[in-house]
């Protein structure tokens, strides 16, 4: 056998179905889109529209609200800390708050501030301060001799101090 005589299946490379050409291909003059009219067109099919009648999007009640002062915190676990700490990217001997976890890549951003979450295990002693924590990270912490410090949530620009 040679690279030259390996060849697919039969039948494993199926050619496309070309629309539009003839009347002999099966799938000419409308090209499989029917008769006239908008579905026909390209484009401009109207989604939901309900020939008329009032479309279930519109019947529906609106449900909800969208809260514009709600914070969106980063979330970080303690696995990922102490991965952090074991590849000397983050110094355990410093206080450890967003900005350091951010210049150590540990985060790509720490947007409204930073929660502690507590999958994983600590064994790192670490003093950290973040804006949020559960209550399993802080026991998991103060457990390997660490501390952490819950800032206050941080005040939007508008807002008058």
């Amino acid at each position: 056998m040679k690279l030259d005589e390996i060849s697919d299946n039969p039948g494993a490379r199926k050619k496309r179905m070309r629309i539009g050409r003839g009347i002999g291909s099966g799938k000419g003059k409308t090209g499989g889109r029917g008769g006239k009219g908008q579905t026909a067109r390209s484009g401009v099919r109207i989604k939901g529209f309900e020939g008329g009648q009032m479309p279930l999007h519109r019947r529906l009640p609106k449900r909800g609200f969208t809260n514009i002062f709600r914070l969106e915190y980063a979330e970080i676990n303690l696995d990922r800390l102490q991965e952090a700490v074991d590849a000397k990217a983050i110094d355990a001997g410093k206080v450890i708050d967003a900005a350091a976890l951010v210049e150590a890549g540990v985060l790509r951003r720490s947007r409204d501030g930073v929660r502690l979450l507590g999958r994983g295990e600590l064994t790192a002693k670490l003093n950290i301060e973040v804006h949020g924590a559960t209550k399993s990270a802080i026991e998991a912490v103060e457990k390997a001799g660490g501390s952490v410090k819950i800032l206050a949530p941080k005040k939007d620009e508008g807002e008058a101090a």
